[in-house]
């Protein structure tokens, strides 16, 4: 679980007219309204995935004589195991029973800035709640529900795949205990340009299950019972999309939540820069020819980057030998390694070609 830190002490890029274009960039990029998980609020419940309607599959949907379970009978299995958590400071979202003593596992960004929660179950039984753990790159966190003797659903330690019936369990718009039913449409799926604001929305699964605000933390279920994904972002119909959906992946969930039990905290391997996307103006700047690559906006200096000889305004062309064609690209390979790892980066640096290697650290505390 390895994704970078947005930087303590740095070094900005100095140049004017290059940190212009890169705010021009950002700005542009802001505006495309993709959502990041963001906390609950009095106003809106907990947001998580789009609220349009999924077209019409051409093909059938699963019945009794194709798919391990039928669809109803799955939400009836699974309905007691999954959860609606309202923060204490309004809004609510969902979540997924982890363990059979009341522990739920969740969204970090359902419960941000709460401490105490009420859980709600599918028998109409709402309890007191405490959170237990979080982990804000990943975007998951720990409940401990007052109530015992919950049934834990399985687990897929490995990834569905594309074209697999899915079922998605949660609270949409608050309407508790909700199914929506479709496809997985994809795999390893980071939402462009959400590397500004989270680090968490790369290396998702992609449903055109309707998922809306609400569903954040809630179950992604296969046609075998077993919890593929934890319902996390959507992109909004307003930005042209229909039925874009996004999961973290249950093995993921699974990794992160054993390590938020074993010490209360998840570990993540820092690089320490912050990473841009790499525009056509951007490029004209720095004087390079380069089309793609993810611009170097700051840098750790007692950071791996900068240790390795990184600066603001180089350009980071490949990782490994894996192309860099966007910022959550970066985050995604990097979620992928741990502290201890050495990578190598090219680096395009004033149309000079460099071979830099890092040695990745364990990510600082804080935000």
């Amino acid at each position: 679980m390895k994704p970078q830190a947005a930087p303590s002490t740095h070094r900005t890029i100095r140049r004017r007219a290059l940190i212009t274009a890169v705010s021009s960039a950002l700005a542009l990029s802001a505006c495309t309204g993709l959502p990041a998980p963001a906390p609950p609020s009095t106003s809106d419940p907990t947001g998580s995935s789009t609220a349009s309607q999924a077209p019409t599959p051409s093909m059938a949907p699963p019945t009794a004589s194709d798919a391990s379970t039928p669809i109803t009978k799955i939400v009836e299995n699974l309905s007691p195991s999954v959860v609606t958590i309202f923060p204490a400071g309004g809004g609510l979202g969902s979540g997924v029973v982890y363990a059979e003593d009341g522990l739920i596992l969740t969204n970090e960004h359902v419960v941000r800035g709460s401490t105490d929660v009420e859980v709600g179950f599918a028998d109409g039984q709402r309890v007191k709640g405490t959170v237990r753990a979080t982990d804000a790159v990943t975007d998951l966190a720990l409940v401990q529900a007052d109530r015992r003797g919950l049934p834990k659903p399985a687990y897929q330690a490995t990834l569905p795949k594309v074209g697999e019936w899915v079922v998605v369990l949660g609270s949409p718009l608050g309407f508790e205990n909700t199914a929506t039913a479709g496809i997985i449409s994809g795999l390893h799926r980071s939402i462009p340009g959400s590397a500004r604001n989270s680090l968490s929305l790369v290396d998702l699964i992609q449903t055109d299950a309707p998922i809306s605000p609400g569903n954040s933390g809630g179950a992604v279920i296969n046609m075998r019972g077993e919890i593929v994904g934890i319902s996390e972002a959507y992109i909004p119909p307003s930005e042209g999309a229909v039925a874009l959906g996004f999961a973290i992946p249950a093995a993921t969930a699974v990794e992160v939540a054993n390590e938020l039990l074993a010490d209360g905290t998840a570990e993540h391997a820092y690089l320490g820069l912050t990473p841009g996307e790499l525009t056509r103006q951007i490029a004209e700047q720095l004087g390079i020819d380069a089309r793609t690559g993810v611009v170097v906006l700051a840098v750790d200096e007692d950071g791996p980057a900068g240790k390795a000889g990184i600066r603001p305004g180089d350009v980071l062309e490949s990782i490994e030998g894996v192309e860099l064609t966007a910022p959550e690209k970066l985050l995604a390979e990097l979620r992928n390694r741990n502290p201890g790892d050495t990578v190598g980066f090219t680096v395009n640096r004033e149309g000079q070609a460099l071979d830099l290697k890092a040695n990745l650290t364990e990510r600082p505390a804080g935000p």
